[in-house]
Formats: structure tokens, C-alpha cells, sequence
């Protein structure tokens, strides 16, 4: 089960993709498939969660990492370059990193 909280130590990147609404489904099997060959195999690969918008134009990408550096090498990886092309000949991407500063949960 992926878990957000505060932690200093862990970087998040929220990619949000804009997607011609005929290809979401595409652009989703194609992140979880990155994700499951790719991303997770990784050094400080924590957790991804990939959302998709109820009206098909966008698909959301949240991934978290062991810091900056970890975060970094992941594309030192050549199957990652080939992945991330694949991804990004189908959508517009528009990807930022945080921290996370509030979580809350009602038990």
C-alpha cells in the first residue's frame, strides 16, 4: 500500500500529461509498464500512482524517490530514454517535484 507522508528525505515528482482523449488508456498501460519494467527496479525508487481525469485529457503521474540524486539517475538508464519517448510521442508532459508538507487522513 503506497503511503504519503512528510518525509525530508523523499522527493516527489507529479507529472501531468495532457492526452488526446483517444489515447488515455494508452498513455496509462504505457506508465504502468514503465513503472513495473522501468521505475521500480531503480535504486530509491519508492511508490507511483497514475491517475486518469474522468474527461480523458489528462493523466497524472505521481512518483516518489529516495532524494534529488536518486531521482536524478533514474534516467541514466537507456531503457528509461526508450520509455519516456514512447510516452512522450503520445502526450504533452508537464512534470514538477515537491515536498510534502500536509497529509491528512480520516481513520
Amino acid at each position: 500500500m503506497t503511503t504519503i507522508k512528510i518525509d525530508k528525505d523523499i522527493i516527489t515528482l507529479i507529472n501531468v500529461f495532457a492526452v488526446d482523449p483517444s489515447k488515455q488508456q494508452q498513455l496509462v498501460d504505457a506508465l504502468v509498464k514503465t513503472t513495473k519494467q522501468v521505475w521500480r527496479l531503480q535504486d530509491g525508487y519508492v511508490s507511483a500512482s497514475i491517475h486518469k481525469s474522468q474527461d480523458m485529457k489528462k493523466v497524472v503521474n505521481y512518483v516518489q524517490y529516495k532524494g534529488k540524486k536518486a531521482f536524478d539517475k533514474r534516467l541514466d538508464n537507456p531503457k528509461a530514454i526508450i520509455h519516456m519517448n514512447k510516452i512522450l510521442s503520445m502526450a504533452k508532459a508537464d512534470g514538477h517535484l515537491y515536498d510534502v508538507v500536509f497529509t491528512d487522513r480520516k481513520e
